[in-house]
C-alpha cells in the first residue's frame, strides 16, 4: 500500500509523457492522480494504529544494495504519516491552481508528480540511503520548476537553488557515511542504526551530527544558510513555491526528528545550544527582514525563514533539556511536527494567493496596489484568512502549534521566551501589507482587476479550510504525532 502511494505519482508522470501532446488531458490526469494520492494517504490514515516505541506501520523492505547494507525500506509512524498527507493535499491543491495552465502543461504535470513520488518516498524511507535518493531528486524536480516556469531571473535564482541546496546534501551524504561506519555492523538501516545505538558516547558523533545538521539546515533553511530561499521563492511559479514551501522545507526539519535528534541522542545534546541560538535568530531576523519589504512574495518567503526557525528551536529545547522536564519536551517536539503541517497549509495557501496577483498585474510590489478590496473582495477575505493564520491567530492550526512550542520550550529553556517578539513582528508586517495592498482607495494595478476564479478559490480556500478546522479540532492530528513524540523524547532523552 506504502509503495503503492510513492510509485503511483511517479507512473502517472511517465504515463502523461508519453501521451499525445494534448495538455487538457495531461491537466486532467495531474487532479485525477493527486486526488487518488490523498484518498490513498486518506486510507493510511484511517487504518493507521500507534505501532508502539521502534516499531512502523506500512512497513516494507526489499533487498537493494545488500553489500553496504541497504535496503529499500519504507514505513511511517505519527512523525512521518502527518507529513505524507500534508503532501498528498498540498499538491492536489497545486493541480486544481493549474487547471487552466496552458505553458507546456504535459511537462509540468509529470514534473510536479515526480516532485511528489519524491516527497513521500522521503517521509516514508527508513534508509539513509533511499532517504537521500529522495532528498537529491526532490532537489532535481524544484529546479527544473524554477527553471522552466519562473519569472524574473529564473535562470539565476534556480541555479542558486540547486547549488546551494545540493552542497547541503554532500555535507548530509558526508554525515550519512559516518552514521554507516560508527555502526557494527555496518548499515544505513535506520531502525537497525537505532537499535545499535551508533557512535553512542563517541566524540566522532559530534561531528557527524555537524555534518547532518549542515545539510538539513540549507534545506530547511535556517540562519545563515537561508540566502538561496527569497529569490528561488520570488521567481518560481506560484505553484512551485506553494510545493517548495508547503513540502520541501519540511524535508529539512524532519531529517532532524527522523535521523538527526534518535541517531545522535548524545551529540544533539551537545549540539542543542546551537541549535537554540540559531533558531532564536531565525525567528527575530526572518519577521525582521520580511518586515521590512515591499515584495508580498518575498516577504512571504522570509516568514518562512521565520516558521522553520520557531521548529529548530523547539527540537533544540527538547534536547538540551536532558533527561528532566519529560513532558515540556514532548510538547515541544508535538508542537514542532505540528508547526510543519501548519505552514505546509497556511504558507502554501499564501504563495497561491500571491500568485494571483502576478498572473493579473505581472508584479508583487505592494506598492502597485492599493484598495484591492474594492474589485476583489473574495480575494482579500482569503488573503486576510492566510494572514491571520500565519501570525499565529487563536482558531488556527498556527497557535496549536505555536502554543505547544513556546510552553514546551520555556518550560525547558526560559531563555527561549527571546522568541517571542517574533509573534509580534509577525503581526506588524502581515497587517501592514494588508493595509498597504487591500485598504484605502482603489489605484494603481488594483482598477480592473478579477477576483480569484474558482480554481484559485478551491486550491487556496482548502488549503485554508484545514488549517482552521485544525485550529478548532486538533485532537485528531495531535493523537497521531504525540506518541510518536514521546517515543522520540525517550530515545534521545539519555
Amino acid at each position: 500500500m506504502l509503495s503503492l502511494v510513492i510509485l503511483l505519482p511517479l507512473a502517472a508522470a511517465a504515463l502523461i509523457l508519453a501521451l499525445p501532446r494534448a495538455g487538457q488531458v495531461a491537466r486532467l490526469a495531474f487532479v485525477l492522480v493527486t486526488a487518488v494520492e490523498l484518498v490513498l494517504t486518506a486510507v493510511l490514515w484511517a487504518g493507521y494504529r500507534d505501532p508502539g516505541p521502534g516499531a512502523l506501520a506500512y512497513e516494507e523492505q526489499l533487498r537493494w544494495i545488500p553489500n553496504v547494507g541497504s535496503s529499500y525500506h519504507v514505513g511511517v509512524d505519527g512523525l512521518s504519516l502527518p507529513l505524507i498527507v500534508l503532501t498528498a493535499v498540498i499538491f492536489l491543491a497545486c493541480a486544481i491552481y493549474d487547471w487552466n495552465a496552458t505553458d507546456r502543461p504535459r511537462p509540468r504535470a509529470a514534473l510536479f508528480l515526480f516532485l511528489e513520488a519524491t516527497s513521500v518516498g522521503l517521509f516514508a524511507a527508513q534508509d539513509l540511503i533511499l532517504f537521500f535518493l529522495f532528498f537529491d531528486l526532490s532537489i532535481v524536480g524544484m529546479y527544473f520548476i524554477i527553471a522552466g516556469w519562473g519569472h524574473g531571473d529564473r535562470a539565476r535564482s534556480a541555479l542558486k537553488f540547486f547549488l546551494y541546496t545540493f552542497l547541503g546534501s554532500l555535507a548530509l551524504l558526508l554525515g550519512f557515511i559516518g552514521l554507516y561506519l560508527g555502526a557494527e555492523p555496518h548499515t544505513f538501516d535506520i531502525p537497525e542504526l537505532l537499535r545499535a545505538d551508533a557512535l553512542r558516547n563517541n566524540p566522532a558523533g559530534v561531528w557527524v551530527l555537524g555534518a547532518i545538521i549542515v545539510g538539513l539546515a540549507v534545506k530547511t533553511p535556517t540562519v545563515p544558510f537561508h540566502t538561496w530561499l527569497p529569490p528561488a521563492h520570488t521567481d518560481a511559479p506560484a505553484t512551485g513555491s506553494a510545493v517548495l514551501a508547503g513540502v520541501l522545507l519540511k524535508m529539512g526539519t524532519y531529517g532532524f526528528v527522523r535521523i538527526a535528534m534518535p541517531l545522535l541522542p548524545d551529540a544533539w545534546r551537545a549540539w542543542a545550544p546551537v541549535l537554540i541560538t540559531v533558531g532564536v535568530v531565525s525567528v527575530l531576523y526572518g519577521a525582521l527582514v520580511a518586515l521590512a519589504q515591499s515584495d508580498l512574495k518575498r516577504m512571504i518567503a522570509y516568514t518562512s525563514v521565520n516558521h522553520m526557525g520557531y521548529i529548530v528551536l523547539a527540537l533544540g529545547a527538547a534536547g538540551a533539556a536532558g533527561g528532566s522536564a519529560t513532558a515540556a519536551r514532548e510538547t515541544a517536539v508535538t508542537g514542532a511536527v505540528t508547526q510543519m503541517v501548519s505552514h505546509g497549509l497556511i504558507t502554501g495557501a499564501l504563495f497561491l494567493l500571491a500568485g494571483v496577483l502576478h498572473s493579473r498585474a505581472g508584479t508583487y510590489s505592494m506598492g502597485a496596489f492599493g484598495g484591492l478590496a474594492a474589485p476583489a473582495p473574495r480575494f482579500a477575505a482569503f488573503f486576510a484568512v492566510g494572514a491571520f493564520a500565519s501570525l499565529g491567530l487563536p482558531g488556527f492550526s498556527g497557535f496549536i502549534a505555536e502554543f505547544q512550542i513556546f510552553a514546551g520550550s520555556i518550560g525547558t529553556v526560559p531563555l527561549t521566551a527571546l522568541a517571542l517578539p517574533g509573534i509580534l513582528i509577525t503581526a506588524a508586517l502581515f497587517l501592514r501589507a494588508l493595509q498597504r495592498v487591500f485598504t484605502g482607495t482603489t489605484k494603481g494595478k488594483s482598477t480592473g482587476f478579477t477576483d480569484l476564479r474558482p480554481a484559485e478559490a478551491w486550491s487556496a480556500g482548502g488549503l485554508l479550510a484545514l488549517s482552521v478546522l485544525i485550529g478548532l479540532f486538533p485532537v485528531p492530528l495531535l493523537d497521531v504525532i504525540a506518541p510518536a513524540s514521546a517515543a522520540l523524547v525517550g530515545v534521545a532523552g539519555g
